[in-house]
């Protein structure tokens, strides 16, 4: 599977920011899970937002109600939408299958909230 994010940017505190996650060689309805990790500079990468085969979305309670994710099957894509950020939401932001498949990282896209 390859997979590529797109939209990262630097944002003032309080704005908006819509990432896109571009998936081949695996439909996103063929996976349980399709979510957005998020790591800071000498930090673990968190998962933040997850939607399932269902459409169930599930997110980190940092990000709850702040953040949404969706998806495009027909495009094959999932989406986060940010708003509201905060200085510590900057992060590089990946997509992956939830559990994740290690073999499946791709460099990201870096999030930077700063005034």
């Amino acid at each position: 599977v390859q997979l590529v994010e797109l939209g990262g940017d630097l944002v003032q505190p309080g704005g908006s920011l819509r990432l896109s996650c571009r998936v081949s060689g695996v439909s996103i309805f063929d996976v349980d899970s399709m979510g957005w990790y998020r790591q800071a500079p000498g930090k673990q990468r968190d998962l933040v937002a997850a939607v399932n085969r269902i459409g169930r979305t599930t997110y980190e309670d940092s990000v709850k109600g702040r953040f949404i994710i969706s998806r495009d099957g027909a495009k094959n894509e999932i989406y986060l939408l940010m708003n509201s950020l905060k200085p510590e939401d900057t992060a590089v932001y990946y997509c992956n299958v939830v559990p994740f498949w290690s073999d499946s990282w791709s460099q990201g896209t870096q999030v930077t909230v700063s005034s």
